[in-house]
């Protein structure tokens, strides 16, 4: 990728060059602050130092229209000045508004990640505290994370020619936060330059091929859309359209790789690596175009979406339309104004306005509101809602009084009480939507109305705080439900903990595993502080179920075995067995053994090798003469096949709970293999035995949380 502020180093051989690109339509005085500040910089220009060079973005920051305070906060926030030149003196010689600006810029830029430093890794305390800061900044100031933004931009050029160790990990925040924080500010021109360059980090090989397939039709590409452009051009001419522009614009690599992997198609069947964009002065003009465009070219169904109707998150307004061209080749073709355009480029670079006494924009200061509420969260919990606030996917939704409320996609009628206020989140018990009563793990859908009903008291459940359960999607509200929880007593967290591990322990069949060693798998010192982060719910069922799945491995202690019989074969049925070849294996069906229980294998005289769970009691009760016929197995590595599992399920017998049970089965895609319902009408109450092919322990018990979920179920666990 060409580097689009650097690659001209002419530019920067001297600050005659350097100042008349970045002053160029600026006034005297303006020029000669650039000067003052280019001059200062270029003192201390040739000083080692791990930032990008401030010089390359700020030509970044000019060619989106960024003001001059920030030009000159840009070159003024480099760290090697950050050390020589104190804000006291860049107040005196810039004035008050540049100095602030430089002071945050410099603050925001002093948790840049170093070379010679270790990468954050996501959730970190050193990622949240960032987080803070240019949540900070951009309520005093959006600018700040502009220029922020744009030194991230430059670093990444800048990596992705070195041979760097944390270029991946620099690479994969980029597109986990700055990305879409540029995409939420509306900084359209940025975002495409992060991620291009981010994915060409991560994904060296994928980006390389849809380069050179862009690059192998270039000519011909450009020749079709030239003859495009020139056509539709004179079309609009006709219908007096003449200050139309028409132009073809370039497709970002990234936003190419992700279309093919939605929608699982090669790049020769996309409808959009033809593009071209039409500016017109109004909004009816668009429309205008829109009409002109269907009428010449049939429009391609399914690719019409109407953003200045509906307008996206950010702001973000266009018509976007594909239509099938001459020769029958695809065409996208973009419709906006041009204030529509500059908006979608520049965004809240085009905002300047609001700090000199006009009214902010209203979908950035929406976004702001948004990340300003999660300022008082843990450092996990920010970084979670932070990435949450920044996707552009959301749920608009309605008070009983007509509030529009904005949510994480896939947010449930609980994530609207929590948002909210807290104790109607904690009080909650049910909800109405659109007048009708819906579970509290209904997802919401855009324009619904939400009624929620509460009880007297608090009495949020533990089950909330499973993911599996789908009760809450909104980090924020889990963390709510999590510190009620915490605001219990000590002694209580030991008894709550204590049970939900002796539940977990039960239902798993795995008593037999030490809770000493499950303690020091999840890092505790002792037992007693795994039952009180378990009471607390510092620690999930989830952790719980991997951790019994790592400590479920074979023991490899039923057999006495020499080296020379310690070869591990390789099974196509995921079973390693040990000093025996060419033998068939099965699960055997008195206890069906899934991955990662202990086992042992028994030689049969014309089956193979049958696999047993250590524990069997048909293996544990073999006639000594028998024993001799057992052998060392293991799981091995392949995860993808499935094992037979018995669940036993006992409820209050009621109409429709069959119904139920096959619907959560069905909804979580397990094969269920064989049904076995026994009723007593004496005490109303139903036995179910369910046979269900699983992957693994954790699957396992997912699916055993969401049956116990059901109304009148009294206990589900996995049955030997």
């Amino acid at each position: 990728m060409k580097h689009t502020f650097s690659a001209d180093t002419s530019l920067f051989e001297s600050i005659d060059s350097t100042v008349d690109h970045l002053s160029e339509g600026c006034t005297r005085n303006q020029t000669i602050q650039l000067r003052q500040a280019v001059e200062l910089y270029w003192q201390f220009r040739d000083v080692p130092t791990t930032y990008p060079d401030a010089l390359h973005v700020a030509c970044q920051l000019k060619g989106m229209r960024a003001d001059v305070p920030t030009l000159i906060s840009t070159v003024l926030g480099n760290n090697v000045l950050g050390r020589e030149v104190a804000i006291d003196q860049i107040n005196e010689k810039f004035g008050g508004d540049i100095s602030e600006l430089t002071r945050q810029v410099r603050w925001l830029n002093e948790l840049t990640i170093k070379d010679a430093h270790a990468a954050k890794r996501l959730g970190s305390s050193d990622q949240a505290e960032m987080l803070r800061r240019m949540v900070l900044s951009m309520v005093e100031d959006v600018r700040v994370v502009l220029v922020k933004l744009a030194y991230r931009t430059q670093r990444l050029y800048d990596l992705v020619k070195s041979d760097s160790e944390i270029k991946q990990e620099v690479a994969a925040e980029t597109l986990a936060i700055y990305a879409p924080l540029a995409n939420r500010l509306g900084l359209g021109q940025l975002k495409w330059e992060l991620e291009d360059v981010a994915f060409h980090i991560l994904e060296p090989h994928a980006y390389k091929r849809i380069a050179s397939a862009l690059e192998e039709n270039r000519a011909s590409r450009e020749t079709y859309i030239k003859e495009f452009v020139a056509d539709l051009g004179a079309r609009l001419e006709k219908q007096e359209l003449q200050a139309a522009s028409v132009f073809g614009r370039p497709k970002h690599i990234y936003s190419i790789w992700k279309k093919m992997r939605s929608k699982r198609i090669e790049f020769n069947d996309l409808f959009d690596v033809r593009a071209v964009r039409v500016l017109v002065d109004d909004l009816t003009q668009c429309y205008s175009v829109l009409g002109i465009v269907h009428t010449a070219w049939q429009p391609i169904g399914r690719e019409f979406d109407d953003y200045i109707a509906h307008p996206k998150a950010n702001g973000y307004q266009s018509l976007h339309t594909a239509v099938m061209g001459p020769g029958g080749k695809s065409v996208e073709v973009q419709i906006r104004t041009r204030d529509m355009d500059n908006e979608a480029e520049n965004g809240v670079a085009a905002h300047w306005a609001y700090k000199e006494g006009g009214s902010p924009d209203a979908a950035l200061q929406r976004s702001i509101d948004a990340l300003k509420a999660l300022l008082e969260d843990t450092d996990e919990t920010l970084v979670e809602g932070f990435t949450q606030q920044l996707d552009s996917e959301r749920v608009y939704v309605f008070t009983p009084k007509g509030e529009v409320v904005d949510l994480v996609r896939g947010a449930t009628p609980l994530d609207f009480a929590y948002h909210v206020h807290s104790e109607v989140g904690h009080r909650c018990r049910g909800a109405k939507v659109n007048g009708s009563i819906v579970n509290l793990t209904y997802q919401l859908n855009n324009g619904d109305r939400i009624e929620i009903l509460t009880s007297r008291e608090p009495a949020p459940s533990r089950d909330w705080l499973n993911k599996s359960l789908g009760y809450l999607q909104s980090s924020r509200a889990r963390g709510k439900v999590r510190a009620w929880f915490n605001t219990k007593d000590h002694d209580q967290h030991l008894i709550d903990g204590r049970a939900i591990l002796d539940r977990e322990l039960r239902r798993l069949k795995a008593v037999n595993i030490s809770i000493e060693k499950i303690a020091r798998r999840l890092k505790f010192d002792k037992p007693a502080d795994l039952f009180a982060a378990l009471g607390r719910n510092d620690v999930t069922i989830s952790q719980i179920a991997g951790a019994i799945d790592h400590l479920s491995e074979p023991e490899k202690k039923l057999l006495n075995t020499d080296s020379a019989s310690s070869r591990a074969i390789r099974r196509p049925d995921s079973i390693s067995v040990r000093g025996v070849g060419n033998l068939l294996t099965n699960i055997a069906t008195c206890c069906q053994p899934v991955p990662h229980d202990n086992i042992v294998g028994f030689i049969t005289r014309s089956k193979g090798v049958s696999i047993h769970r250590a524990s069997c009691g048909n293996m544990l009760n073999l006639p000594d003469e028998e024993r001799q016929r057992l052998i060392e197995v293991e799981w091995g590595g392949d995860s993808a096949d499935q094992y037979p599992v018995d669940i036993l399920i006992v409820a209050y017998d009621r109409v429709g709970l069959l119904r139920d049970v096959s619907t959560v089965m069905a909804n979580n895609k397990a094969d269920v293999i064989a049904v076995n319902t026994l009723s007593n009408q004496d005490d109303q109450t139903a036995e179910m035995k369910i046979s269900v092919l699983v992957s693994n322990m954790q699957e396992l018990n997912n699916l055993l949380e969401k049956v116990r979920q059901l109304r009148n179920v009294s206990s589900v666990e996995r049955q030997l």
